[in-house]
């Protein structure tokens, strides 16, 4: 993958997060915990996550997590709670912010890499972590694809809200629900509808 075909990243958050996502930015695991919020991650992945460090940084949950694409097995997961969910377009620049991570796959993985930012990108498969399905006839395959498409970008403590530059919804309804909700909190962010992104086609 070349810096050139990562033109945003994304992070998958609830509505009812965005208010505060927009005011405070977004904030690591570690410092979320003491803040009211929403959480839509499974709570054996969490574990799981928390008994990570990242070799020569930090505990996994002292980064902010972020996906090359959010068409992968995390949204697909959440197909139940698509209205109630935004994915939010983040300015790829992050990549260049200070000990940002880029990991070969999913960081809890077992079989994960990390690598320093943005040089990492040259060790992950474009073809992969952007196809639009990771279903495979082999099952080894298909483990090991759905795991690259879930790659992620790791940026340490918090990313200031400057970077989030707008969001994709499920649908109209959504849409207009969002910007209501903002709008009555005095925030603006470019939302749009992307049924396509949130598996209205099957993979």
């Amino acid at each position: 993958m070349r810096r050139d075909d990562v033109l945003e990243l994304h992070y998958i958050a609830p509505i009812s997060n965005l208010v505060s996502i927009l005011q405070r930015g977004l904030i690591c695991h570690e410092l979320v915990s003491k803040i009211e919020h929403h959480s839509v991650a499974l709570e054996n992945i969490q574990t799981r996550r928390a008994r990570k460090i990242v070799p020569n940084g930090l505990p996994l949950h002292s980064y902010v997590n972020l996906y090359f694409h959010a068409r992968n097995p995390m949204l697909s997961r959440l197909r139940s709670q698509h209205n109630d969910l935004c994915v939010l377009r983040i300015n790829s620049s992050v990549l260049d912010l200070p000990n940002v991570v880029i990991t070969s796959q999913n960081a809890s993985s077992d079989y994960v890499r990390f690598y320093p930012s943005p040089g990492g990108l040259d060790y992950l498969d474009k073809d992969m972590v952007f196809a639009e399905s990771w279903i495979h006839d082999n099952q080894i395959d298909e483990w090991r694809h759905k795991s690259i498409k879930c790659a992620e970008v790791l940026v340490p403590k918090r990313i200031d809200s400057v970077y989030i530059i707008g969001g994709y919804v499920f649908n109209q309804i959504t849409k207009e629900r969002v910007e209501a909700l903002l709008k009555n909190a005095s925030l603006e962010l470019e939302i749009s509808v992307n049924s396509h992104l949130f598996f209205a086609s099957a993979i």
